[in-house]
């Protein structure tokens, strides 16, 4: 088969070139929006009178009947027309004749690509906020229902300080919306229109970007053509910020596992999203998060493969750039799965009150309200702190808690220690008495909540 750019080969391609270079494997998903960005590049080229009439007609036409030949199952991709923007150029020259090959007047693959790139990005980016929102949602309605649960908050993956676990878990909540702002801020740089750029240097046909523009609704236009066709920021920021996202995903995941162990058993996990073993029959696996913990490595690979493409391309473009789309196809899909599945899981999951309840009884998690409550009584704070060290260094050979321990043992410790300070040391007031702004008390959490279900 001749390709439609071989007018100066006297050769045909080798065979194991072909395969080698060939990429419609895996661009043909992109097939909808050459289609898209061909049609408008048309209906541009008809308007300039830079085609005929007619023969705009007859290639929307066309395009059209290919769309519907791939919606059906019955378009055959062939390797040997390299990707997916031959094979549809190919198919409609089939299809029309001469008219067919008028459609890449004033156009190159190179911007053809960057075009067909940003507008599937553009879509997948607008999904994956939809499905970051509705991750939240169920986040938020889980904190809400379970607002008088209290836990430990860990440092270190040691006990510190009693919170409540709709604190802990709004923690999530508030690592995807910054997700979801860095996905709004990449997609104003991924929605700009590149097709006009050409091969590099623009075209001497008298083309309206602008009118392009307004036909793919996009709000601005590349500014430099050589820029346009050599300019893959957009996809690494795609793939950054959903390295970002995995980031977050991924410790959830491995904090779910750890509570859903046996030494924690804060949390059971639902059936349908665990597996058993193969030879273990006690076993109950949570392959789902372990899942979604593993494949955040492969998004951070598909970044860095990226990054390393780019690093030394000279302007403008060379075909080292087709290695964007795997990593951008892969983070695409990988994103979606992981989120769409924790998001499913996530209301099923049981919180074991009692377990979080008795995991505050030890480890002095109210240590630090003890030197709060001296501090507040007049003494420095790294006195109190040294006292209130003392204090749990002495429940700590004797193996017990803060609150067996006593007001007249207490008392040793300081003479500024009064009989109130049984009321300090309770776990409920700790949590409830963290009042300043972003705290875990119930009020404050409560108030969070609140505010977050008003937005719409």
């Amino acid at each position: 088969m001749k390709k439609l750019w071989a007018g100066r080969f006297k050769e045909e391609t080798e065979k194991t070139v072909e395969s080698f270079s060939e990429s419609v494997s895996f661009d043909a998903r992109l097939w909808k929006y050459d289609i898209e960005g061909s049609i408008a590049h048309v209906k541009m080229l008809s308007r300039q009178k830079i085609i005929p009439q007619k023969d705009a007609a007859l290639i929307m036409k066309g395009l059209l009947e290919i769309e519907a030949e791939i919606q059906s199952g019955k378009f055959k991709f062939r390797e040997s027309l390299e990707d997916v923007h031959m094979n549809i150029e190919y198919a409609l020259i089939k299809k029309i004749g001469d008219a067919g090959g008028k459609i890449h007047t004033a156009r190159s693959r190179n911007d053809q690509v960057a075009l067909d790139m940003r507008l599937y990005l553009r879509e997948e980016i607008g999904t994956i906020l939809k499905l970051i929102k509705g991750f939240q949602k169920v986040i938020v309605s889980s904190a809400d229902k379970h607002i008088d649960v209290i836990m430990p908050g860990y440092t270190h993956l040691q006990r510190a300080q009693p919170v409540l676990l709709s604190h802990h878990l709004l923690a999530y909540y508030e690592m995807l919306e910054r997700d979801r702002g860095r996905f709004d801020d990449c997609l104003s740089r991924t929605n700009v229109m590149p097709l006009g750029a050409a091969a590099l240097s623009g075209t001497t046909f008298p083309i309206d970007r602008k009118y392009v523009a307004r036909l793919l609704k996009f709000p601005a236009v590349s500014e430099n053509s050589i820029d346009t066709v050599s300019d893959r920021d957009f996809v690494i920021e795609f793939i950054s910020a959903s390295s970002i996202l995995m980031t977050h995903l991924s410790r959830l995941a491995e904090e779910f596992i750890i509570w859903n162990s046996e030494e924690f058993r804060f949390i059971e996990l639902p059936d349908a999203f665990t597996t058993g073993s193969s030879i273990m029959p006690q076993k109950k696996n949570p392959d789902v998060l372990e899942l979604t913990r593993g494949r955040t490595g492969r998004v951070y690979g598909h970044l860095v493969s990226l990054l390393t493409v780019m690093k030394a391309l000279p302007l403008a473009y060379n075909r080292d750039m087709q290695e964007d789309k795997e990593p951008a196809f892969d983070t695409v899909d990988t994103v979606k799965s992981c989120i769409t599945v924790l998001t499913r899981m996530f209301p099923k999951v049981r919180f074991n009150r009692k377990a979080m309840n008795e995991a505050t009884l030890s480890g002095f998690l109210t240590a630090t309200d003890i030197a709060e409550y001296l501090v507040k009584k007049g003494m420095p704070f790294r006195e109190a702190h040294s006292v209130t060290g003392r204090i749990v260094k002495h429940c700590s050979d004797r193996n017990i808690a803060l609150a067996e321990l006593g007001i007249d043992n207490l008392k040793k410790f300081s003479k500024l220690i009064g009989r109130d300070i049984s009321h300090h040391i309770k776990v409920e007031t700790s949590v409830h008495e963290k009042k300043s702004y972003g705290g875990t008390s119930k009020k404050l959490v409560q108030s969070r909540i609140k505010k977050i279900k008003s937005r719409k």
